[in-house]
């Protein structure tokens, strides 16, 4: 079985590394000074037409959306080594579209949604949000109580969402409902597509969370819907959102390696020029084995995300993988950063430093997208049924 990247993948990779490097670390102080003054860490506008300027003619826009909308239609196995550089900085920058969403939309969209929706947002015109949590809900998305009821040639919405990263600003909406409660996940949950500013899609609230990142909660009061904002079938909403889940989850675990291999290469820099008690960092034992332990997790993790992607793109069943590599590759980057952090001393405590903001978005991610409990316990349930995974 062969491991290693294709020239195509590699080439591809090393551009994104370049991009990193030349467009987004140069901003890292910008970014690191704002959240430390409250005011976030997202980039401005101005920052952001800049940079999406230049990942426009290095053609690095729509790498996996369908070759017709324009896109490069690449695999994810792929967009992982994309991913993974992009996260190299706390710079939260992203080549559109959002991939999750966009592997849903190309999924189940019909055609007049594929003109509407799919086609401009794979070409990057569009930013895309999709509710699914709501308050009291926890990780479990098939006991949502948003009701959609029919009412003739509409849909009648109410109920709660919550914890909608882009909600405030995204153009459109992917929002999941329950149709008929007594089956649940089982052919009772229904997605539908909500444009920005239809009446009774109202947000509630804008939340501020750790790492200088917000959120937000949306009220749906008697949100009215025609048929045609039906995403898929009535009742199927379930299964195209855990293809969306699960690449959301390869794109995670591809972004805690890439922070993991980042802060190692940041306390690998400074080991080798601290002294304390007469010798180098580098040489003493607790410091060695926090590396040789961090760089073996991270060899396995990537052999890890990249079986997961290429099961992913083959079309096979892959939610027990994607439960693994979400709580490995996030577990992984939080002791990886936190020993950077500790070998640092102080200045590893300091708001100078982009370790703070990549630990507490790692930490984030271990509760987002499903918290490791819950993905344990799936691992475990089809684990106990002799559901074991392989290559």
């Amino acid at each position: 079985m062969d491991f290693s990247l294709t020239e195509e993948q590699t080439m591809l990779k090393d551009l994104v590394t370049r991009f990193v490097q030349d467009e987004l670390l140069p901003l890292e102080s910008t970014v690191l000074a704002r959240e430390a003054s409250g005011g976030g860490m997202a980039i401005t506008d101005g920052e952001r037409a800049k940079i999406d300027a230049r990942a426009k003619e290095l053609g690095l826009y729509g790498l996996d959306a369908p070759e017709e909308y324009s896109g490069s239609d690449l695999p994810t196995t792929t967009m992982v080594g994309v991913w993974e550089e992009l996260s190299k900085t706390c710079v939260d920058y992203h080549f559109p579209p959002d991939s999750p969403n966009l592997r849903m939309l190309m999924q189940v969209c019909n055609e007049e949604q594929r003109e509407k929706y799919l086609k401009p947002y794979a070409r990057g015109e569009l930013i895309s949000s999709i509710g699914i949590s709501e308050p009291g809900g926890g990780g479990d998305p098939a006991a949502m109580k948003t009701r959609a009821i029919e009412d003739g040639d509409d849909y009648v919405i109410n109920g709660r969402k919550i914890w909608i990263g882009k909600a405030g600003y995204s153009d459109f909406t992917i929002l999941m409902a329950s149709t008929d409660p007594e089956k649940g996940a089982r052919g009772g949950i229904t997605a539908f597509l909500v444009d920005k500013g239809t009446p009774g899609f109202n947000v509630a609230r804008k939340i501020p969370m750790i790492a200088g990142r917000f959120t937000y909660e949306i009220a749906i009061d008697d949100l009215r819907l025609p048929k045609t904002a039906v995403l898929g079938e009535i009742g199927n909403g379930y299964g195209p959102m855990q293809l969306r889940l699960s690449v959301r989850r390869v794109q995670m675990a591809a972004w805690a390696c890439g922070k993991t291999r980042r802060a190692l290469d940041m306390m690998r820099e400074w080991v080798n020029q601290r002294r304390t008690f007469g010798s180098l960092l580098a040489e003493k034992q607790a410091i060695q084995w926090w590396i040789a332990d961090a760089e073996t997790k991270l060899h396995a993790c990537r052999l890890m995300i990249y079986n997961t992607a290429t099961k992913i793109d083959n079309g096979e069943q892959a939610r027990t993988e994607c439960s693994m590599i979400k709580v490995f590759a996030t577990e992984l980057a939080w002791e990886a950063i936190d020993h950077a952090m500790q070998s640092f001393g102080a200045m590893g405590m300091t708001k100078e430093l982009p370790l703070q903001l990549m630990a507490n978005h790692i930490r984030l991610m271990r509760i987002y997208e499903g918290p490791s409990e819950v993905h344990r316990m799936v691992i475990a349930r089809n684990a106990l049924k002799g559901r074991v995974v392989g290559l």
